[in-house]
């Protein structure tokens, strides 16, 4: 499948280890041979504003920018950020994202509401979707911090990437000091 051109956006709010995420995914996605651009918004990302980032890898990746309607996989990181670049997916696309619930602002302060039963919007839309309680996976893991690499976890397994070059990735890119309980985390949604 080196030939085809394949796009993974990863979406959710500041603070929640999203770069850290598309450059270990980034990582394994060279370490398994292919080209890899990734592109990154960030909006107010300190503040707990929107995060986006675009993988794209295949034998050759001219852009790095993922075209609406090309997703292949939708990589969500908080529930609601998940639903709202749906758009962006294929079809035939997939969801893996935490069931994370972050208010936004507008709805804190009770001028908006919270969307109910995203979860199962997601799934009507998407079947292959996957919904992850990837909180309290990375609680088990021993540090709430690493939802993002329970994340990873679980989209390792809709991918053809070795673990060999997921664990290669992790240690090349993880702080040595963290690693212990990421590499945990991810085993923790592999399993998921």
């Amino acid at each position: 499948m080196k030939n085809k051109v394949q796009n993974i956006l990863l979406v959710g709010v500041g603070g929640q280890g999203i770069l850290l995420a598309s450059e270990i995914l980034s990582e394994v996605l060279m370490l398994g041979g292919y080209d890899v651009k990734k592109a990154e918004v960030h909006g107010m990302a300190q503040r707990g504003g929107s995060v986006v980032s675009h993988v794209r890898y295949g034998e050759k990746v001219y852009s790095p920018i993922i075209p609406e309607g090309e997703a292949d996989i939708l990589f969500g990181f908080e529930l609601l950020e998940s639903y709202r670049y749906l758009p962006l997916l294929k079809k035939d696309g997939q969801v893996v994202a935490s069931d994370l619930q972050i208010v936004p602002p507008g709805v804190a302060l009770g001028k908006e509401n919270y969307p109910e039963d995203i979860p199962d919007k997601i799934r009507a839309a998407f079947p292959r979707s996957r919904i992850v309680n990837a909180m309290a996976l990375a609680q088990q893991a021993g540090n709430m911090r690493t939802v993002n690499t329970v994340l990873l976890g679980a989209l390792s397994n809709m991918m053809e990437i070795s673990a060999e070059a997921w664990n290669q990735a992790m240690h090349n890119r993880v702080p040595a000091k963290f690693l212990d309980e990421n590499l945990k985390a991810f085993a923790l949604g592999r399993q998921a």
